[in-house]
């Protein structure tokens, strides 16, 4: 990993984050189509800033901080957004921020009490981020274009999104009890 900071993919990291109020925005004045366009962009950025990395070689300890933070901040704001629009329940938004405000707080006591360690997301991590954005982006798009077969499948991704979120915040709990047993 390099030191660079002003690579090709930060800066498609970081014009991912300049969108993001766009999208609130549009979210809160029920603009559903051009929301879902811009989280299509989002989407299409973040697959491409990594791909660019990768292929460019300009990984840096930037980009492996702020894509990260930019995809929980999509990911924490849409939900928060879409529970105010009343298009998510109230209980799995608290349950979505819930979970992630644990990893956070216990990532940080971890990083005090022994120093920084690596903290790489496990499968039921990655698996409970994609049925998280795959839900966003089916709440949006149904909004945008009503359709009940997009009803129902939201009513299937939350109750996929809401036992991922246990199951993960759990899974996280195990692991982190080692690693501060372990320290």
């Amino acid at each position: 990993m390099t030191g660079r900071i002003w690579t090709v993919p930060n800066q498609i990291t970081l014009l991912r984050l300049g969108f993001l109020p766009f999208f609130l925005i549009l979210i809160s004045y029920q603009r559903y189509r051009w929301a879902l366009l811009i989280l299509i962009f989002a989407g299409l950025s973040d697959g491409i800033d990594g791909l660019l990395a990768r292929r460019l070689h300009q990984r840096s300890a930037l980009g492996a901080y702020l894509d990260p933070i930019a995809d929980k901040l999509l990911l924490s704001s849409s939900f928060l957004i879409l529970a105010f629009d009343k298009k998510l329940a109230w209980w799995l938004t608290i349950l979505v921020l819930s979970r992630d405000i644990l990893i956070l707080v216990v990532a940080a006591v971890i990083i005090l009490i022994s120093g920084y360690r690596r903290f790489p997301p496990t499968l039921y991590g990655k698996l409970t981020t994609f049925f998280q954005i795959v839900l966003v982006f089916a709440v949006v798009a149904a909004s945008a274009f009503p359709a009940g077969w997009l009803t129902a499948l939201n009513r299937g991704l939350i109750v996929v999104v809401a036992a991922l979120t246990v199951v993960s915040g759990f899974h996280y709990s195990v692991i982190i009890a080692r690693r501060l047993h372990g320290a």
